[in-house]
């Protein structure tokens, strides 16, 4: 390596240039265009964006939208695969044109979530279902580079800059647990960076955490705080992408600045760090929590929130709001039972105590299916409101790897939208939720089923079109008011079932009242005193007005479910 002062030198002026060879991929007046994000002269008018509240969507980049078919046969990735293994074609720009169409503004969308991104093994793996590529994004080659079927780092800056102007998060997905398989194009990384045995049985702590998930996926050192030194593929690797000198400067300013040992999980910190510092990612998704030492996420988002100070300070004009950095955790298995740690039968940890503001509910769909709409919503309000209190869970339906979801063969879509969109904690949408994709595709083997290609064609279908509608009812409903993840659940009246949500902090309130199975035609909603006499109040889902009288509104719509807020 060169002269470190030269290096030091030679990167300042880089970053002043915007020489780095990712960057350089894009036109730049294109790039000027995209990188524009004035402030939005509305935005003291909204309700303030709350993560405990969003609406999260989440997508395989490669099975949602192909924007760009310029990248989609890239790498030699061209083996036959068994059913939907293989890259469809979807990527970075497809998310993009769905942002600036308006599908997820329409949707009451504020959050998406897509998978890893960056590069990942170039060959195929056989496992026993059929050759499979790494479309799903959990097989990292380079955790510096953007995979090239997903697109360019100018792509993912495009999409961070125009999430943001129509003010919308994101949620990168990242791993730290694990590289990509073994294969002939994609060698092991050296010992003192991976195992590759003993496999885990899941029975205890160190057989959770010190061992490789499954056979052929290298298990990250994130245990270790010994020096060592970069792979040599990898760094063969940026040699030949002209990029080396760069790269090995960033890293000896990173722990210079920061002091951390040069350690496997501290590399990967700086990497999967920058993407905040240069891009101002919102958030992080984390991958298979459970199986990092949690000291390791205490470290990542420790760096994550420095990092998402320095891009606020930076650019002060693209600040959306004064939130934090936000890390959602995949811890499996975990539920919200209004406990906040997990119990690996020898050991428990709190996950929540070690850098996670919010989990996945994998207990979500059993309690759909065996509660009411009150046993659900109560049971989690108050679960929220004491052992998770400044926390909160995030709850689903449906994802990519959980093969018995709530509604499977999607007979309750509507029960569906209504559990999961007005349940207390974070909503995540899995794509086609919304438009009832299949989850069933004949000819698939595994997790495959639950990947198929988004059916924006079935749009086209008066059913399709009329259950998409009530989504976007009562997602923009929530977006519109932050009290129906974070606030306070309670019941008004049994039968008609009548519940109010109440949100209360740092002088902000938002109140509603929401009314389901109700009968078709006139109506009768008890108010409870939420509103004062005389107020006028809109029903979001007919759009319907009334008044407030004696402390009851009559409403005549067609439907049998109410959305009441104040008129504005």
């Amino acid at each position: 390596m060169r002269n470190f002062i030269r290096t030091i030198i030679f990167l300042l002026l880089c970053i002043t240039i915007s020489c780095k060879s990712e960057k350089k991929e894009e036109d730049s007046a294109k790039a000027n265009l995209t990188e524009k994000a004035t402030e939005n002269p509305t935005k003291l008018e909204k309700p303030p964006f709350i993560w405990e509240g969003a609406n999260v969507y989440f997508l395989l980049t490669d099975r949602f939208m192909n924007g760009d078919t310029t990248n989609d046969n890239v790498l030699d990735r061209t083996k036959k695969t068994g059913k939907l293994r293989g890259f469809e074609g979807g990527d970075i720009k497809g998310i993009i044109q769905k942002i600036e169409d308006g599908y997820f503004k329409k949707l009451g969308i504020n959050a998406i979530w897509f998978n890893p991104v960056v590069e990942q093994v170039h060959e195929s793996v056989d496992e026993g279902t059929g050759n499979t590529y790494a479309f799903h994004g959990y097989w990292t080659k380079d955790w510096t580079k953007i995979d090239p079927n997903y697109g360019t780092y100018n792509d993912l800056k495009q999409l961070v800059n125009v999430a943001h102007n129509h003010d919308i998060r994101i949620l990168m997905d990242v791993v730290m647990n694990h590289t990509g398989p073994v294969t002939e194009k994609d060698p092991v990384w050296p010992d003192n960076w991976v195992r590759t045995s003993p496999q885990c049985d899941f029975k205890k702590y160190n057989t959770t955490v010190t061992c490789t998930l499954v056979e052929n996926l290298p298990d990250i050192k994130t245990e270790s705080d010994e020096d060592v030194d970069l792979p040599e593929n990898l760094v063969n690797k940026w040699r030949a992408e002209g990029r080396l000198e760069i790269e090995l400067a960033e890293l000896d300013i990173f722990f210079t600045k920061t002091g951390l040992k040069r350690s496997p999980k501290n590399y990967i910190i700086k990497w999967l760090t920058d993407y905040v510092r240069e891009l101002g990612i919102d958030g992080f998704r984390v991958d298979t929590v459970k199986h990092v030492e949690e000291g390791a996420w205490s470290v990542l988002a420790e760096h994550a929130k420095v990092a998402f100070a320095e891009w606020k300070s930076k650019n002060p004009g693209k600040v959306l709001d004064d939130n934090d950095f936000y890390i959602l955790g995949e811890l499996y298995g975990y539920g919200i039972d209004g406990k906040r740690y997990y119990d690996f039968g020898d050991r428990k940890v709190d996950y929540f105590a070690n850098g996670f503001d919010n989990m996945i509910n994998f207990q979500f769909k059993y309690d759909a299916a065996r509660l009411d709409y009150e046993g659900l919503f109560s049971k989690y309000s108050e679960a929220l409101a004491t052992n998770l209190a400044g926390k909160s869970v995030m709850n689903y339906i449906s994802s990519h790897d959980d093969g018995d979801p709530f509604d499977k063969d999607r007979s309750k879509t509507y029960e569906s939208a209504t559990k999961l969109l007005l349940a207390p904690g974070i909503s995540q949408v899995y794509y086609g939720d919304e438009t009832a994709r299949s989850l069933i595709i004949e000819g698939t083997e595994g997790d495959a089923t639950l990947r198929s290609n988004m059916n924006w064609e079935e749009l086209k279908n008066e059913n399709t079109a009329t259950l998409l509608g009530h989504w976007q009812k009562l997602g923009i409903f929530r977006k519109d008011h932050p009290s129906i993840g974070a606030g306070k659940h309670k019941m008004i009246s049994k039968s008609p079932y009548i519940f109010s949500r109440n949100y209360e902090k740092d002088g902000f309130s938002d109140k509603v009242i929401v009314g389901l199975g109700l009968s078709k035609g006139e109506k009768t909603i008890q108010i409870n005193s939420l509103f004062e006499e005389g107020t006028p109040l809109i029903d979001k889902y007919s759009g319907k007005e009334t008044t407030v009288t004696e402390n009851v509104v009559v409403l005549n719509s067609e439907y049998d479910i109410v959305l009441l807020e104040v008129k504005k």
